[in-house]
Formats: structure tokens, C-alpha cells, sequence
């Protein structure tokens, strides 16, 4: 034997040792991972009903292309390649059953609503070119179609009305790039530098004056990150009417103040020294000002949020179950995040949540900017969702839910991680009493609510759409607005309709205002509106009668007629104001849900106005109507285009039925008036810029739902309350000491751009 073997065993042995000692107290170190798996059992059986309100698969909407391609006997042209006068697939989502089928469906067993789809064409190669809509089913393999259009708006749409496609604005930029601006080379060359890749177009709707035109604004910027508040003067107004492309022409030039005939007469007006030029400063690829890249170092890393014992709620296909909350979600191209048989403790108290339409008026004294009112469903709510950043858009271990659309496109487009959900701390208590007076204890409960979340980018604007649920069975609708403000350039009096946020950037006024659709069935399908509010009586104390005492009193108001439910914006509503059940709670009370809304909405357009008729909802900050099939939105997409001819008005649905115990619905504008300021730049921030509504039992249960929540804490001065058995805080050295589970980060949003 080696005399130096055992002393090199002994050496081997003691750095193994050495290692382990080391992992070991490396691992001692460190907390254990979070739990990742899901609390909440899913229910088979409730998850395959709300697959009825389910959005298109990309199968289906493949499945829907290819049957009208094969069956309306015309030739498709690919959207994206579309001419004004080919015929081409504009869109195909959804269509949502009947409720009455639905409600069989879910309610009573009766049969599966069949699942459709609704596809809109243009028809610009036909004799009368026109839009069509049609209902295609069964899916997922359709064997019919019918045409819907006349039913639905009780005749033909004419064709220019039509949404622009994203062709029809490659065209136009073609047209002003090769065409227009070839009439003006040296103004062009010397006054904007211009090298056929330095500016960018924003267009102004409607187009026109009246019924017919396709007549639009282009207003011109420096190409540059941020270009919406980098004016360059600059203004086009192009007829672009005429299905034959050819015959698009130059209507109108507007420069730093002044108006000319075309490009020709600028350029002329130019080499003959006749314009005042005000020459602006090439800004940097960045933007310089506009450009949010932060301007700070980084420092220690903000707050996250984690789940220490896995997420509380559960997301399978279109439905969400959290605490005592469950609803289907989906997400239409037109409209938006939309929510559908919202139950609290397996009650509905909701058919349908959802968007309606979000609408910007705008002021200036340039033509673009003061024709502006923007009615961003046309552009499409759904289509225009944005791929969220985890840590940013939402929490970073929020639930990322991937949505499909097909419009512009005969294919499918996949938006990953478009959608999230999330349980959110909101960092305050829901409720909580300390009592120091008699008995000493502590009451609370934390206010941990459930959140959806899109966010929608509709050219400078972005929206960041939510719906909240409440242990206490309450449900927050709230938009968030943020992004780039519209500018135009700043000349003349323009301070009258702005402020000034760069050395030539004029910050344009302007409104905005969204509109929900809330159906709420408190109790069953039929409900009444009931108001309650206050008022001062002067009584003589019973006690004293020399003495008099002035006390609020409830007033109660049943509200028999539509005319009689519906608030115009500035007007004093009742500040108690809700959809009253047939049945009544353990206290005698009609069961009922209260509508309270948050806004600080700008003025309507004058109802003078020739195209007021198009945003007719906007009158009002709450109308209250039948509900009705035919009367499925209040606005349509057809409207930005021709809204001197609204396709829907939506004050057409107010005419004065009797809403006593009838199905109803609740559409809800909530706004603010939108005045830029040097804080805005380099774009908007999302506080103070929050509207929307709340849904609040009143009376619907015989207690606080939120008693029976796990979540409360109670601790008495006589009990030990470092004891986790008596308070649950106590715990959190225990059950919360762990180290979240962060996937790698990653985002999608530039694919496939």
C-alpha cells in the first residue's frame, strides 16, 4: 500500500466536505420557490358554456375566408392589396347569439346556440359598389351564409362609408409621395429638406362636409419618434373619392397660416419669395424632446407583486373564476374587451360589460386639427390591441392571454400576450375599523381585486381599458388614457386653442369621451330603475319645538320611461341611481345594483351641428334603455365616414318606452376635457386621466359579501396576535419567505409589424 494514499484520501474526503458544506449553506440562504400551481379548481362543465361567447379560433376565421371565397361567386381581392374598386374581406369576427337563445343555452338546457361568424366586404367592383355584411355558420365548418345588412340598417350602406383599409392609406401616402409633392420640388427641398423618407402623414376624419366626400387632411411632421407633436406646416387636403385612383387630386394646401389652391401655386408662391417661411429645426432620428427614452440613470428596482402560494384565480380558455366572481371574456375588432355572463356567488348579475366607442373633438387653427373628431371604433378597438410588457402594462407574473383578428387580411393575425389578468394588492384596506372605545380590537381586510386589462394603441393615443372585481361584489369599468397629444403647428392665434409645447408645436384642445354598454340583470332578466337621492326637511325638535332642525331626508323615485332615464351630460343626475330586482332582501328592500359614474367630461358638440347625430350618445352621461337585438351598439363603424347620414344614432334608441320591469341596459359615457401642457411632453401620464363607472350592490345581499372573504383579519387586545392561528399576518414570515418564479422576459410586439 502507498504510504500517500490515506493521506490523499483524507484530503479528497475533506474537500467533498468542504463542498457540501458549502451548498448546504448556500441553500440555507436562500428561500424556496413560490408555488406556481393554480388554487382554484376548474369546472369542467361551466368553462364549456361559456365557450358560447368564445372569440373566432384562427381555424375558423381560415374556415369563414375560405367558404366565401368559394360561394358569393365573385373574385376576393387580399385586403391588404385592395384597390377602392376591388371587392375584398374588410373584417370577420364573432356574432354573438341571441341573449334569448343564449339564456336557454346556459339556464334552462336548452340546445347550443349555433356559432356564427359576421364578415364585412367590400363590394367595389359590383354596378352599385357597396358594403354587405353577412352571418356565415355553422362553425367550424360553415354551410351557410345570409345577408344581414338591410335587417340590420334597414337598407344598403353605401360604400363610402366604408372604413379605410390600410391599402387605401399606402395609396394616398403614394399619391401625396410621387404625385403631389412632385408639383413642389424646390419648396420641398429647401423649406422641409425634404428626401422622400424625412416625413410623416397623419390624417384627419370625418372626410369632408357632408354625405359623399372622401376628402381628407393630411397633416405632415418631421419622421422622428414622437413625430405626432413635431409639425412641420404643412397641410394637404387630397379628393380621394373616386374609386378610379387616377383621378385623385390635390384640393387644398395649407402652410403656416396660409391656404393655397395646390402644390403648384405653394411652389410658385415660393420661388417668387411671396411665403413666409418659418424653417424648422431637423430634430434627431430620437425626436430629441419627444423621445421616452428615460433620461435617468437606473437606481434599485421598483416594487413588484408576486403570488407567494400561486395565483388565487383560474383562466381557462374565455372564462375567469375568482373568489366568488366568474365571467366570460372576448374581444371584438370593432369594439373592444367585452365581458358576458358576470356572476357573484353563481347569481348573474350582468349579461354583457363592454366598450362601445372612444371619441376626440378637437380645436385648433389649423385645418387638419379643427376638423378632427376621431370615433376610434372605425379604426378598430379589438384590432388595434397592443402586445403588453410584463413589469410595466401589467404586473410581470399576470396571466398573458394571446387574441386573434382578421381584418385587412385574408389570414388571421396573432396578438401574443394582448390580454392579461392579474390579482392586484390595490395597498389599502377594503374596510377596517380600529376600536379603542369599549372593546379593543382590530378589524380589516385587505383590498385585493381581480383585474382584465387591454390596452389599445389608436395611432397617437393609447388606451388602457380595465375591468375590476371587488370582494365586496363590486365591478369597476375605467379607461386610462395615455400616449402622444395631437398637435398642430403653431402660428398665428393658435394659443387660443392650446398651449405651446415646443418652439413650434402647438398642444391642441380637445375632448374625449368613451361609451360603455352595461346589461345588467339584478335578480333575473327583468329590472326597474329606481332613483334615490337626498333632501333637506326643516322639522320641529320633538323635544324643544321652539327649535327647529334641518335633516336630510331620502327621496325615492321610480323611473317609469326611457325620456325620464336619460341624463344629458352636464345635468344633475341622482346620485343614487340603480336596476332594481323583483325580489327583495332579507330587510325588505328590492334587490338592486347601483350605477356610479366617474367623469369630468369636456362639452358635447352642439347639437346643431350636421354630424352630432353620429355621436348622439355622447349627449348623455347615462341612458337607460329597453333592451333590443336590433339595437345591439350604440354606434357604428360605418358613422366615422358619413356622419352626416349616421348609419346608427343612437338617440334613436330614446323614445320613451316604459322600462318598468323590463330587460334594460345601462350605456354609460364617462370623459374629460384634454388641454395639453408642457407635461405632456414627452406624452401623456396616465394620472388624472382615468374615467369610467362602477356597479355597486345596494341592498342585492343582506350583508357585506366580503364578511365571508379568507382574506379578513380580526385581532382582539386580548388575544395574541403573533400567533398565525389568531391573525393570518403573523404568517407572512412563513408563508410568504419565497422567491417568485420570473420567466424570462419577452415581448412580441415587433413581429410581424
Amino acid at each position: 500500500m502507498n504510504p500517500k494514499l490515506p493521506y490523499v484520501l483524507l484530503v479528497g474526503a475533506a474537500v467533498i466536505i468542504f463542498i457540501l458544506s458549502c451548498m448546504l449553506l448556500s441553500r440555507g440562504g436562500r428561500s424556496p420557490s413560490c408555488e406556481s400551481q393554480r388554487s382554484v379548481v376548474e369546472k369542467a362543465g361551466s368553462v364549456s358554456q361559456s365557450l358560447v361567447f368564445a372569440d373566432l379560433t384562427p381555424e375558423e376565421m381560415s374556415q369563414v375566408v375560405r367558404y366565401l371565397q368559394g360561394h358569393l361567386g365573385v373574385p376576393l381581392v387580399e385586403a391588404s392589396r385592395a384597390k377602392p374598386s376591388d371587392n375584398c374581406i374588410a373584417s370577420v369576427d364573432l356574432q354573438v347569439p341571441a341573449k334569448a337563445e343564449v339564456l336557454r343555452f346556459l339556464d334552462g338546457g336548452g340546445a347550443r346556440p349555433a356559432r356564427e361568424a359576421l364578415a364585412v366586404l367590400y363590394f367595389g367592383k359590383q354596378p352599385e359598389p357597396n358594403i354587405t355584411e353577412y352571418v356565415v355558420g355553422p362553425l367550424p365548418r360553415p354551410a351557410y351564409h345570409r345577408d344581414v345588412t338591410e335587417q340590420k340598417y334597414g337598407g344598403k350602406v353605401p360604400y363610402h362609408r366604408r372604413p379605410m383599409l390600410g391599402s387605401e392609406y399606402e395609396q394616398l401616402g403614394a399619391f401625396l409621395e410621387m404625385k403631389a409633392f412632385a408639383a413642389a420640388p424646390t419648396f420641398l427641398r429647401e423649406v422641409l429638406e425634404y428626401d422622400g423618407t424625412n416625413v410623416a402623414f397623419q390624417t384627419t376624419v370625418p372626410h369632408g362636409f357632408q354625405s359623399g366626400d372622401r376628402v381628407t387632411w393630411f397633416v405632415l411632421f418631421q419622421n422622428v419618434s414622437g413625430f405626432f407633436v413635431h409639425p412641420v406646416g404643412l397641410e394637404v387636403l387630397v379628393d380621394h373619392s373616386s374609386l378610379d385612383m387616377s383621378q385623385w387630386a390635390v384640393k387644398r394646401v395649407f402652410y403656416n397660416g396660409q391656404y393655397y389652391r395646390d402644390m403648384i401655386q405653394l411652389e410658385s408662391a415660393y420661388v417668387q419669395g411671396r411665403i413666409s417661411v418659418e424653417k424648422v429645426r431637423k430634430a434627431p432620428w430620437d425626436g430629441d424632446f419627444s423621445s421616452m427614452k428615460p433620461r435617468a440613470p437606473r437606481a434599485a428596482l421598483f416594487p413588484v407583486q408576486f403570488e407567494p402560494q400561486g395565483p388565487r384565480y383560474s383562466v381557462r380558455n374565455n372564462q375567469v373564476l375568482f373568489q366568488g366572481w366568474s365571467f366570460a371574456f372576448g374581444m371584438s375588432v370593432s369594439t373592444g374587451l367585452r365581458l358576458f355572463d358576470i356572476r357573484h356567488k353563481g347569481e348573474r348579475v350582468a349579461y354583457e360589460i363592454s366598450v362601445q366607442e372612444a371619441l376626440s373633438v378637437y380645436g385648433s387653427n389649423c385645418p387638419g386639427g379643427m376638423s378632427t373628431r376621431y370615433m376610434d371604433g372605425s379604426f378598430g378597438l379589438g384590432r388595434y390591441t397592443s402586445p403588453l410588457v410584463p413589469g410595466v402594462d401589467c404586473p410581470y407574473l399576470a396571466t398573458y392571454v394571446d387574441t386573434h383578428s382578421l381584418s385587412d387580411s385574408l389570414r388571421p393575425k396573432e396578438r401574443k400576450a394582448s390580454l392579461c389578468i392579474f390579482e392586484h394588492n390595490l395597498g389599502s384596506p377594503l374596510r377596517r375599523h380600529y376600536s379603542n372605545l369599549q372593546s379593543l380590537y382590530y378589524g380589516g381586510l385587505v383590498n385585493s381585486v381581480l383585474v382584465i386589462r387591454s390596452i389599445v394603441t389608436v395611432g397617437n393615443y393609447d388606451y388602457v381599458w380595465d375591468f375590476i372585481f371587488y370582494q365586496n361584489g363590486a365591478i369597476e369599468g375605467k379607461v386610462q388614457a395615455t400616449g402622444y397629444p395631437s398637435s398642430s403647428f403653431l402660428h398665428g392665434d393658435g394659443l387660443r386653442y392650446g398651449n405651446r409645447l415646443w418652439e413650434h408645436t402647438l398642444g391642441t384642445i380637445h375632448t374625449h369621451f368613451v361609451n360603455y354598454k352595461v346589461d345588467l340583470d339584478v335578480g333575473g332578466v327583468k329590472n326597474s330603475l329606481v332613483a334615490h337621492d337626498m333632501a333637506f326637511e326643516m322639522t320641529r325638535a320633538p323635544w324643544n319645538p321652539e327649535q327647529q332642525i334641518e335633516r336630510p331626508r331620502l327621496t325615492k323615485k321610480v323611473l317609469d320611461t326611457e325620456d325620464q332615464a336619460a341624463f344629458r351630460l352636464q345635468s344633475k343626475m341622482p346620485r343614487y341611481i340603480y336596476f332594481a330586482a323583483n325580489s327583495k332582501n332579507k330587510w325588505g328592500h328590492q334587490r338592486g345594483y347601483r350605477i356610479q359614474i366617474t367623469s369630468f367630461a369636456g362639452d358635447h358638440i352642439p347639437e346643431a351641428s350636421s354630424m352630432e347625430r353620429a355621436i348622439s350618445w355622447a349627449r348623455y352621461q347615462l341612458a337607460v334603455t329597453r333592451r333590443k337585438e336590433e339595437e345591439p351598439t350604440s354606434t357604428s363603424i360605418y358613422n366615422q365616414n358619413d356622419p352626416w347620414t349616421p348609419t346608427v344614432s343612437f338617440a334613436d334608441f330614446i323614445n320613451n318606452e316604459t322600462i318598468t320591469n323590463e330587460d334594460l341596459v345601462a350605456w354609460i359615457t364617462a370623459g374629460f376635457l384634454h388641454i395639453p401642457h408642457s407635461e405632456d411632453i414627452p406624452n401623456t401620464v396616465t394620472v388624472g386621466n382615468s374615467v369610467g363607472f362602477l356597479l355597486r350592490p345596494y341592498n342585492y345581499y343582506d350583508l357585506d359579501p366580503s364578511i365571508y372573504s379568507h382574506d379578513g383579519v380580526f385581532f382582539t387586545s386580548e388575544q395574541d396576535f403573533t400567533a398565525c392561528e389568531i391573525n393570518p399576518l403573523a404568517c407572512l414570515p412563513q408563508t410568504a419567505s419565497c422567491l417568485p418564479n420570473f420567466p424570462p422576459f419577452t415581448y412580441d410586439g415587433f413581429r410581424n409589424m
